[in-house]
């Protein structure tokens, strides 16, 4: 393993922000994260879990602890079924299960980040999540000290959620098994309506797998959402904040809300999610709030692409990330009575 003392975190994440870790360790197989692990907790000294970056806010003071980076590597596919390291590229593993002719997480192209992080946020992009596919997860149990292998039931999936989210410090993701599906070079069933709009196709049909790919990468693209080292728009963590999922009674009260702010005949977005709920779209509520693309004059900013992308205009601190962002919750909460939920990790630091 690799280890540095007063290691600098802002590389380590697309933020490009957050002060060092007092302690950073590289692990590069499954027995040296376990073995990481199983260090800092028997000596009590917190430990903080990295993987691509691409979901953490780290507070410029840093991290007083140790910083394990995940670096492992692993990809295996026998038949239909892919099993991922927690340490690799997820958009690359998404890429090679394409030119395999395997249909499943092809819509999830583009995501920046590492596969071992999927299963703790239940990465999800234009119609489909990795819940859907997802059949197991090997993961170190820092409670009981032993490797695990978890269902997908076990894993306790919903929108942008997990056992491992709910419970941070409990278990370490290891690897993730996958189960796709063979549909003789097809996709899965578009679901997306702005990807079946984009393609010239219905919602429920299939189109080439590489023809989803690429419609894919080219609509993150569009909404600075595929990282590009030149541009800031992609100094960020994606999303920044999930969708509301309202009660029925609750998207009542929005909707009023709406109808009093934009006049009598305006309908915010509204999509079921599960009985007696309601989810509406977080870029809608900020944009509507009047925090439009490119709002701000520090060197944090909304995107110039998408308003639900909050990004680094390269001399950005974590400070001015977070005022932006506690601007953009107490203007929503003002106008229509939602609050927003971050979506990224917050490591030293809160909104």
């Amino acid at each position: 393993m690799l280890e540095l003392h007063d290691a600098p975190l802002a590389p380590l994440t697309t933020f490009r922000l957050g002060g060092p870790a007092a302690r950073l360790i590289t692990a590069t197989t499954d027995a040296e994260v376990v073995a990481a692990v199983s260090e800092a907790d028997a000596a009590g000294t917190p430990l903080l879990l990295i993987g691509g970056g691409s979901n953490l806010v780290i507070g410029d003071k840093g991290f007083a602890g140790t910083a394990l980076r995940i670096a492992t590597e692993g990809f295996s596919l026998d038949g239909t079924t892919l099993e991922l390291a927690a340490g690799e590229v997820w958009t690359d593993a998404v890429a090679r299960t394409v030119e395999a002719g395997l249909a499943g997480i092809e819509c999830l192209a583009g995501i920046p980040g590492s596969a071992g992080a999927t299963p703790i946020q239940n990465v999800g992009a234009y119609g489909q999540e990795v819940s859907s596919t997802i059949s197991e997860v090997i993961a170190y149990d820092r409670k009981t000290g032993e490797t695990v292998t978890l269902t997908n039931a076990e894993c306790a999936f919903s929108y942008r959620h997990s056992r491992f989210k709910a419970d941070p410090d409990r278990h370490v993701v290891l690897r993730v098994r996958f189960e796709l599906e063979d549909a003789n070079g097809l996709s899965a069933p578009v679901k997306y309506a702005e990807t079946a709009r984009t393609l010239g196709v219905e919602p429920g049909d299939r189109v080439p797998l590489t023809d989803a790919r690429e419609t894919v990468l080219k609509l993150r693209t569009g909404k600075g959402m595929v990282l590009d080292p030149e541009d800031h728009d992609t100094w960020s963590a994606g999303s920044f904040f999930t969708n509301p999922i309202l009660t029925d009674e609750a998207f009542a009260a929005f909707h009023a809300r709406v109808r009093e702010r934009l006049g009598a005949d305006a309908v915010p977005p509204a999509y079921p999610a599960g009985e007696g709920h309601t989810k509406t779209s977080a870029a809608w509520l900020i944009d509507k709030s009047g925090f439009t693309k490119g709002y701000g004059t520090g060197p944090a900013r909304i995107s110039t692409k998408h308003t639900l992308a909050l990004t680094n205009r390269g001399e950005a601190s974590t400070e001015d990330l977070l005022a932006l962002a506690r601007e953009v919750v107490a203007g929503v909460h003002d106008a229509f009575g939602i609050t927003l939920v971050n979506e990224p990790v917050t490591v030293g630091v809160s909104l």
